[in-house]
């Protein structure tokens, strides 16, 4: 099976609909991210394969549960999910932010050869970073614990926000959260060829 049908069975798989051109430019960041990683190590994963399961995939698994708006990738890493989302919600604006040049720097590079007018890359630490514009929606996948996601950006999330953490299982770090924030949903999610248990965790501030 080719990468292409790997990717589109996928995506039938978790019932999204993607249109083929934005297929295409899913596979084509596919392309950047193995020619970069050759050079950079952006990821620990170099199957290609399992970079269509264990990176679009998982990314692509939660778009039905997020909302529209200004969002922001917290530790984007090579681009993941900010990257993959702002391919298939060109409509929605993504910053994507990372302490790490050299993976911000793919970032920029992916963005502007991929032609996504709705990304913004920032190469700074989050605790320090401020933004006149705050964030309808922040979104982190495997960047710190949740307690500390929630706390280290709270200061960039619009009234009325909410936060969505990609997890695995996050049962006893939801147990360590601040006291005025509460969790709205925790929504399961079944990635393609993925093993691992993923959920994603919506957050926001009880007021």
């Amino acid at each position: 099976m080719t990468l292409a049908m790997d990717l589109s069975s996928g995506i039938a798989q978790l019932g999204i609909n993607i249109a083929p051109e934005a297929q295409q430019k899913l596979l084509n960041y596919l392309a950047l991210l193995q020619k970069w990683n050759k050079v950079y190590n952006l990821t620990a994963i170099r199957d290609p394969e399992q970079m269509v399961s264990n990176h679009l995939l998982d990314s692509l698994a939660v778009v039905p549960h997020l909302w529209p708006g200004r969002w922001l990738d917290v530790g984007c890493g090579a681009g993941l999910p900010g990257v993959v989302l702002a391919i298939v919600r060109p409509d929605w604006s993504f910053t994507l932010l990372d302490s790490n040049s050299k993976k911000t720097s793919f970032v920029q590079q992916a963005s502007i050869e991929l032609g996504l007018n709705n990304v913004d890359v920032k190469c700074e630490r989050i605790e320090a970073w401020q933004n006149a514009e705050k964030f309808d929606g922040i979104i982190s996948r495997a960047f710190a614990e949740t307690s500390e996601f929630v706390n280290s950006t709270r200061h960039l999330l619009k009234n009325g926000g909410r936060w969505a953490a990609m997890k695995g299982l996050p049962e006893q770090e939801l147990q360590r959260l601040p006291a005025d924030v509460k969790v709205e949903q925790i929504i399961s999610l079944q990635v393609p060829k993925l093993e691992a248990t993923r959920c994603l965790v919506v957050l926001r501030e009880n007021k």
